[in-house]
């Protein structure tokens, strides 16, 4: 099941990589700005029943030149299925640097379950030696399984499965080493057993 799941995002992944190559490869021809988006979405069940999205998107210039009036937006969250418990949707910055990454995160809290698909980010930003503004769009992220019945956490499977591989192996090998320390060490009996006159 996870490695279909990871098979699915395969294409997206190779999609942004390529799409990152390309716009690097560009800016090294021209002096301009090259901001990479990356958006990460984590899931938390919380003990009310609801569940809680934290989303966190950094920002890379990774051109050799500034980028201005930088905007991020990423209010495609459904105002029927999420709402904004910390943070804002959107944020702006004065510039970023070559070179030079931000951050920028906020949380939702969700009641509907079901299965969302969060959409890219979008970034805008401005560039000295052009007038309209250019714009970027972050990572895809998975489909979201908003209150899905998660099976509980199994901790210590490695343990069990080691026990199940190895055990009969480790208790031969304790019972052996066993008899052979038993035979191996002096009686104590034999000296306490005679006295000497």
């Amino acid at each position: 099941m996870a490695i279909s799941r990871s098979l699915l995002l395969l294409p997206f992944l190779l999609v942004a990589i390529a799409a990152g190559c390309a716009a690097i490869a560009h800016a090294s021809d021209a002096s301009v700005p090259v901001v990479l988006a990356h958006k990460k979405v984590s899931l938390e069940r919380l003990k009310s029943g609801s569940e809680q999205v934290t989303v966190s998107i950094d920002l890379y210039n990774e051109g050799s030149t500034t980028a201005y009036d930088v905007s991020l937006n990423d209010d495609t969250w459904s105002k029927d299925v999420f709402e904004v418990v910390s943070g804002a949707t959107t944020k702006t910055w004065e510039k970023l640097d070559p070179g030079a990454s931000v951050s920028h995160s906020f949380v939702l809290k969700s009641d509907v379950k079901g299965v969302f698909q969060g959409s890219p980010a979008v970034v805008k930003f401005r560039v000295p030696t052009k007038a309209a503004l250019q714009e970027a769009f972050s990572s895809p992220v998975r489909p979201l399984d908003i209150l899905a019945e998660r099976p509980p956490e199994k901790k210590f499977e490695w343990a069990k499965k080691l026990a199940a591989k190895y055990g009969a192996l480790v208790s031969v090998v304790t019972l052996v080493g066993l008899f052979i320390y038993i035979v191996a060490s002096p009686s104590k009996s034999g000296k306490s057993g005679k006295k000497r006159r």
